[in-house]
């Protein structure tokens, strides 16, 4: 599920420290890791619900040869989901994942996991430690799953689960995982820099070393 980054409205709540240029650029970073993790994956085929769709060109430019664009809009998150579901199940696909564009050192083995669960189960959910989730799969197209949830509080996660026991849907877990929105958050990715191999986040990695002195408080 991926939003192109604009100056203003990407990573508002870390300005300050960050410009409204540089949050932009964060965003991206992490766009372009969270890219990167997914292409990883041997036996996937790579997709984007890109918003606004007037952004296909920005990220026919950006993501991996082969990825599938699918231009989606809606009214919240919930109708974006939905969407894009419906598409690529109706285009013949038979397990869907929805991953979010923001927390890219996200374990390779937590996708690796859901791909094995979602086999023996209807649905799964990647909690997430806000409160929400970073991922949901599915093996058929679900709409109910994602009416009448309040987005972007902390109640998603608990309202979803109990949306999922109601439709008597067989759903499995993987383990929590975080977002990066905060400072705190920000600040948590750039500690797990020092620790990952290299070839992981190269984009963010790069998006710190660019700073100059003072313009991120935990160098």
């Amino acid at each position: 599920m991926a939003k192109q980054p604009r100056a203003g409205s990407a990573k508002t709540r870390l300005c300050p420290p960050f410009s409204p240029e540089q949050a932009a650029a964060f965003s991206e970073a992490l766009l372009l890791d969270t890219f990167d993790l997914a292409g990883s994956l041997a036996g996937l085929q790579l997709a984007a619900a890109i918003t606004p769709a007037s952004a296909r060109a920005y990220f026919e430019h950006i993501t991996p040869p082969g990825t599938i664009l699918l231009p989606v809009d809606g009214a919240d998150i919930g109708q974006c989901l939905s969407r894009s579901f419906e598409a690529f199940f109706q285009a013949g696909f038979t397990r869907v994942l929805a991953l979010n564009a923001d927390g890219p050192s996200l374990p390779p083995a937590y996708l690796l996991q859901a791909l094995d669960l979602l086999e023996d189960h209807d649905a799964l959910i990647g909690p997430g430690e806000d409160g929400g989730y970073y991922l949901v799969g599915l093996k058929s197209p679900c709409p109910q799953l994602f009416r009448d949830i309040e987005w972007s509080t902390p109640r998603v996660l608990e309202q979803t689960l109990a949306r999922l026991d109601t439709l008597g849907l067989r759903t499995a877990l993987t383990p929590p995982w975080y977002d990066v929105d905060t400072v705190r958050e920000a600040a948590r990715i750039y500690a797990e820099l020092q620790n990952l191999p290299l070839e992981r986040l190269i984009h963010t990695r790069r998006f710190f070393e660019n700073l100059q002195p003072g313009e991120w408080p935990v160098q």
